[in-house]
């Protein structure tokens, strides 16, 4: 079979070149990961995947050389193809576990050996056909082996796939997926000539019983392993090669009700496929339980985005298993849209090809066996992948020459040599094939098949993108605060309020004032985020305030954003300290505003909780029945009695606080009430502010300024203006009736009760009209029937805040 090293066609080594091209710059790309990912060189540099690196380049120029001169015919494409992919999966492995790449790697040299050792001998095809029951009942007896001395290297609890020992295993399952298409396509090949001239179901069917018996013992002994996956890639391979030799569809439609057939008595019998299809049919139901790995697989694809978050750079450990089951998903994010075409591209590439191998073969038994191989090669991909994406319920298989497994890698191997021997025959000598159709259909089906799961990668990556990855079950967004700084939070003086300490890698977020913990709420890995953390994320993320240029440069660099940007509020820590301190222990919350300007100088809210021991006292806060994580003054809803006579004449709704721009910031119930017998104390308070103004309502603002780079503080979007909400001489006199005799200043006290057992006491003041200084309106709500110490609150804080100017 040797032919002259000349033949060989150029395409295979630009191929393999442009591959290896690829390979190593995804490995350079993991090696200063580390370094990338704390923007600093001072880390230590991952070298580890070079040793699969080197056994893989070695290996497939080694190999190549061999093809070159020992089957100089072969088609060129298709060992460049396969080995891409098993670099690809190599390294992707190597990424998530060293462990298990240096085991992977070990399994690779030991698949070389084979590819090597099958070159060396072009009588393979013809022993392995004339043996086909001696090879097929070796595999099934290995596999019911499993049910005695069966093993499963990742716990005892899990099931036995395996045999072996002493940390080497195998799974006889692979193999004899193998061994299954060299008997089909042996028996079918011997029978081909009668097939094709019987046409009636009985003699079809006689013809056919040795295979479905063998078949059935395969797929029976699976079903007691509770292998399902595999055992329905042995379903569909039996379909789709009785297919082939028969030429009768109604196989193909026989085949897809068995499946069927099978899914739903699964689904009846074992708890496994109940689980798996209750999952995929709705898995945002139990989305941290029984539907977990598929929903961080979907939000691991989303992160991925469209051109990935780099090698090294993303989070594919997060999803259960990713080194095997799932790492389609893990390539996905950090490959991105762009990387999971380009590898749906290479598997329908290497199935095509094969298909076009199987129309030109020598006979029909090579015909067979390198359809079915096509058929197993692709109908495995996609059937994995369809599992990640949520296409199909999830299986367990893997994915051919990409997943973790040994067992998995050597078979492959052996299929692709196999392959290759058939694709040395002669062009001038192919075999009869009088009706090449079926071929093309199954080709069709596989593609068909390889663009849909295309398409549901885009939707997953750019569509559902968004939605997926704000969910709170999505802990990436708490990694990428360990690496990337998070913008703070300063009061009108520039002090700070909220900061991020530490260094890449070890970020910690630190609130320097933790009564304010319930105006700017948290933002914690464990148990989210809440108040001005959430509402301003995308701005302290560093999502918003950049260009495109900016934020594509950071995300291709560090596979992340840009350091989030600081946030200015109008608050006064001064003025806070004082409201704090005031309202002391009681039930409620205090307001002070810039009755002219609209900005919210202090917002004090008892009980509150401190952001920076979180995680420590979160079980007694939520126990806790005064709700210390309500922001009462813009979430709190109370009764107000006759405050709607004096403050809103024109109702409670006219002031239209939802319509500013800052509300959503403030109040995550966008200002809404769900009772409007109730009112938030924010809107008394800028009804205050509303009658010391002629009846003007001043625009709500809490957020002043963003430090944008290379442009310093900005002033913050707000496209609320003043409104009137009353008429200027009823609000003047309204005012002029609750001046206070002592200062310039006006008060209104008034109790409500709320139910039977509960009151609460309302005290509302500011400024006169004629106040020289910085006009003010205070609102100070207790949950108590209290006026009198209401009254002393606010007088206090009044004395202090119309101090003669």
């Amino acid at each position: 079979m040797d032919q002259p090293n000349s033949h060989y066609p150029a395409i295979g080594w630009q191929l393999l070149g442009l591959g290896s091209l690829v390979i190593l710059a995804a490995a350079l790309s993991l090696t200063i990961a580390p370094a990338v990912r704390e923007r600093s060189w001072g880390v230590g540099l991952n070298w580890q995947p070079w040793i699969g690196v080197t056994v893989w380049l070695g290996g497939g120029w080694l190999t190549l050389r061999q093809l070159q001169k020992r089957l100089s015919q072969s088609d060129p494409y298709i060992f460049p193809l396969a080995w891409t992919l098993i670099g690809l999966g190599l390294l992707m492995v190597w990424r998530l576990s060293p462990y298990h790449g240096i085991r992977q790697t070990a399994w690779l040299g030991v698949a070389l050996m084979i590819i090597w050792l099958t070159l060396r001998s072009p009588q393979i095809l013809h022993i392995i056909q004339q043996y086909k029951y001696v090879w097929l009942v070796s595999g099934l007896v290995l596999t019911a082996l499993t049910l005695i001395f069966g093993r499963n290297p990742s716990g005892s609890n899990l099931p036995r796939l395996w045999l072996g020992c002493c940390g080497l295993y195998f799974q006889p399952s692979e193999p004899l997926k193998l061994l299954l298409i060299v008997y089909l396509s042996a028996y079918l090949a011997g029978s081909r000539r009668v097939l094709s001239t019987r046409t009636d179901a009985y003699h079809l069917a006689s013809l056919l019983a040795p295979t479905a018996l063998m078949s059935a013992i395969a797929i029976g002994l699976l079903i007691v392993q509770r292998d399902l996956g595999t055992a329905s890639i042995f379903f569909f391979l039996y379909a789709v090669l009785i297919y082939l030799a028969t030429e009768h569809r109604r196989v193909i439609l026989i085949g897809g009700l068995g499946l069927l057939a099978g899914l739903l008595l699964g689904y009846g019998l074992f708890d496994v496929v109940r689980l798996r299809v209750d999952a995929w049919l709705n898995p945002w139901l139990d989305p941290s339980g029984r539907s977990f790995q598929i929903v961080q697989s979907l939000i691991a694809i989303a992160n991925g985005g469209i051109f990935g978050r780099g090698l090294g750079l993303g989070s594919p450990g997060l999803v259960p298993v990713a080194h095997s089951d799932f790492i389609f998903a893990a390539l996905a994010e950090e490959t991105g849209l762009c990387g999971s075409i380009a590898i749906l591209i290479l598997i329908g590439l290497l199935a095509g090809r094969t298909i076009l191998v199987a129309i030109n073969a020598h006979d029909e038994f090579q015909r067979f066996l390198t359809a079915g191989f096509a058929a197993f090669l692709g109908g495995q991909s996609l059937l994995i992948i369809a599992g990640n994406l949520r296409l199909l319920p999830l299986t367990g298989v893997t994915l051919p020459f990409v997943s973790y497994g040994g067992s998995s890698l050597l078979v492959s191997c052996i299929m692709l040599v196999l392959i290759l021997l058939v694709s040395a025959q002669p062009a001038s000598q192919p075999g009869e094939l009088k009706n090449p159709k079926p071929y093309l259909y199954l080709g069709g089906f596989l593609f068909a098949g390889i663009g849909i799961a295309a398409l549901a990668s885009g939707w997953f990556a750019v569509v559902r993108s968004p939605v997926l990855l704000n969910r709170t079950d999505n802990p990436r967004r708490a990694i990428n605060d360990r690496y990337v700084a998070r913008g703070g939070f300063y009061d009108q003086q520039g002090d700070p309020i909220v900061v991020t300490t530490g260094k890449p890698g070890s970020y910690q977020r630190v609130i320097n004032y933790p009564p304010l913990s319930v105006v700017v709420g948290h933002s914690n890995p464990v148990y989210g985020q809440s108040g001005l953390e959430k509402s301003l994320d995308d701005w302290l993320r560093g999502y918003k305030g950049y260009d495109t240029v900016e934020q594509s440069w950071s995300h291709l660099l560090y596979g992340m954003p840009p350091p989030g940007l600081h946030i200015r509020l109008t608050l006064n820590l001064d003025l806070q300290r004082q409201a704090d301190a005031a309202l002391g222990s009681q039930v409620g919350t205090i307001l002070i505003l810039n009755a002219q300007s609209g900005e919210i100088l202090a917002i004090a809210s008892h009980p509150s909780f401190d952001a920076n021991t979180l995680e420590q006292d979160w079980t007694s806060l939520t126990k806790d029945q005064n709700s210390p994580f309500l922001n009462r003054a813009v979430q709190g809803q109370y009764p107000y009695g006759d405050l709607s006579a004096y403050f809103f004449p024109n109702g409670v709704d006219s002031l239209h606080l939802e319509k500013s721009a800052q509300a959503p910031f403030i109040s995550e119930d966008n200002f809404q009430l769900n009772n409007k017998a109730l009112i938030q104390p924010i809107k008394v308070a800028y009804a205050a502010a509303a009658m010391e103004n002629r009846g003007i309502r001043p625009p709500l603002i809490l957020i002043s300024a963003v430090k944008i780079p290379n442009q310093g503080w900005v002033a913050f979007e707000n496209r609320d203006e003043p409104v009137q909400v009353m008429d200027a001489k009823q609000a003047e006199a309204q005012l002029q009736s609750f001046a206070r005799t002592s200062s310039s200043g006006w008060q209104f006290v008034r109790y409500v009760q709320s139910d039977p057992q509960h009151y609460v006491t309302w005290f509302v003041g500011g400024s006169q009209s004629d106040w020289k200084g910085t006009p003010v309106a205070l609102v100070i709500l207790l949950e108590e029937n209290n006026p009198r110490l209401a009254e002393q609150i606010g007088e206090k804080l009044l004395n202090a805040l119309l101090i003669p100017q």
